[in-house]
């Protein structure tokens, strides 16, 4: 678990510095993407460093599938998207943690997967929010979530 990236990121929400940390559930946390390509794109990391859904213990499981539907649904109302896209992969990362990517019309492919978009435009600098984008990324996600939970 030492060099675990999403470890470390929950572990920097204990700390509090993770800026991009929403609000805290009982099976993981919600957090914005550092990079929002797709504006409102949303994680959920699992508390419990697993990497695949079986490992989990089936109440846990159950509670933690509820959570990641109802953060995304705060997701869909926070943001109007007209589509929702959902990656649970860990190929990268081998600790269970949910993409949420809102799809807008106004994006250049919004039929397209995720992954069709080059890494260089997703990644890139000019898509991180800077603080009041964030807070006002932060704020509509909360609000929702508090509405739902």
């Amino acid at each position: 678990m030492g060099d675990c990236l999403i470890c470390s990121r929950i572990e920097m929400i204990k700390e509090g510095t993770n800026k991009y940390f929403v609000t805290e559930l009982e099976t993981g946390y919600v957090v914005i993407g550092d990079h929002q390509y797709f504006k409102g794109y949303t994680l959920f990391l699992c508390k419990a460093h697993r990497k695949e859904l079986h490992e989990l213990e089936s109440e846990y499981k159950r509670k933690f599938l509820v959570e990641m539907s109802k953060v995304s649904e705060a997701v869909y109302r926070a943001f109007n998207p007209i589509k929702l896209n959902y990656e649970l992969l860990g190929n990268g990362d081998a600790h269970m943690h949910w993409h949420i990517f809102p799809r807008s019309s106004d994006e250049p492919n919004p039929t397209h997967p995720v992954w069709w978009t080059p890494k260089n435009k997703m990644y890139s600098e000019n898509v991180k929010p800077n603080d009041e984008e964030l807070a006002e990324l932060k704020n509509r996600l909360s609000t929702e979530l508090n509405k739902l939970i």
